[in-house]
């Protein structure tokens, strides 16, 4: 059985006006969620701001949005790092809290070869009873999983069942999937690429197009997986241009924007990422207001 289908939300971490965590805030996005759709929770990912989490805040995260979730919809936690110490670490603390699956994204800054990947992850797979997905996304981490990678990590470890492609290469994609066939879960990491990625066997995505428009991010993904390949290719299309503007600036400057925008309060950024600039806020209004979505006067 697969961890989710369709539309798993890559979850913002909403702040006070301390940037401390705001966990009623969070409460508020996750029930608001479950409503509408969402069929799984990614929290503590990159849209959710790990990088400037300290372990301890991190960890908080999780446990919290696993209790109040309390087994409605899966949640996914984001326990990568460049160290795989640290990675075993967290993942088995979020193993602890009960997710049901874990988010590891490849080692980013020091990297690290193929064989090197294939050391990493399998030793985090010994470390687990939980399900692992890997995360490639080579433009922020320059490291990119191979499709030879995918499929040896797919066929020899116990616990790697999937992976978040967000390399953006088609080819790749296709290749890895030809490669691990049934053995591997495929989604898409890119709000752009759902449907073509579905088309080769993905199960749905990872979302930021979900954090603001959750239920029509759910239903695209129902159709491709119904059969309905026209709808589901317009809908993709109809949404280019939101998505073009919640990626206009570095996420998630954007959704956190957007969300705001809306009337969500979840926040400033912590730094180095700061405000939106005012044409980037311009671009990102007029699409938000183009594809129906409410804003606050």
């Amino acid at each position: 059985m697969s961890v989710f289908t369709g539309s798993a939300v890559a979850i913002v971490t909403p702040m006070n006006d301390d940037l401390t965590v705001n966990f009623s805030k969070l409460d508020e996005l996750l029930e608001w969620h479950i409503a509408n759709k969402t069929d799984a929770i990614v929290i503590c990912g990159t849209t959710g701001e790990s990088a400037t989490l300290s372990e301890e805040e991190h960890m908080a995260v999780v446990k919290h949005c696993v209790e109040t979730v309390n087994h409605r919809i899966p949640v996914i936690a984001g326990t990568g790092s460049n160290s795989t110490e640290t990675a075993i670490n967290l993942s088995k603390e979020a193993e602890s809290y009960g997710v049901d699956a874990c988010l590891v994204v490849t080692p980013y800054y020091n990297k690290a070869t193929q064989d090197g990947l294939k050391r990493h992850y399998s030793d985090i797979s010994d470390a687990l009873h939980t399900p692992i997905i890997m995360y490639n996304v080579p433009s922020r981490t320059g490291c990119n999983i191979r499709p030879e990678t995918a499929a040896w990590l797919c066929h020899n470890t116990e616990n790697v069942r999937g992976i978040k492609e967000a390399s953006g290469d088609i080819s790749q994609i296709a290749k890895t999937k030809e490669l691990c066939g049934d053995q591997i879960e495929l989604y898409s990491g890119n709000d752009d690429q759902v449907i073509p990625i579905m088309a080769l066997g993905g199960l749905g995505v990872i979302s930021v197009l979900s954090d603001v428009a959750p239920e029509y991010t759910h239903d695209m993904c129902a159709r491709m997986l119904d059969g309905d390949v026209k709808e589901a290719a317009a809908m993709q299309l109809k949404a280019l241009p939101l998505i073009e503007a919640l990626f206009c600036e570095v996420n998630p400057i954007p959704v956190k924007t957007a969300l705001n925008m809306m009337g969500f309060e979840v926040g400033a950024l912590r730094g180095p990422l700061y405000g939106m600039s005012e044409a980037g806020q311009e671009r990102l209004r007029a699409a938000l207001t183009d594809f129906g979505i409410q804003l606050k006067k």
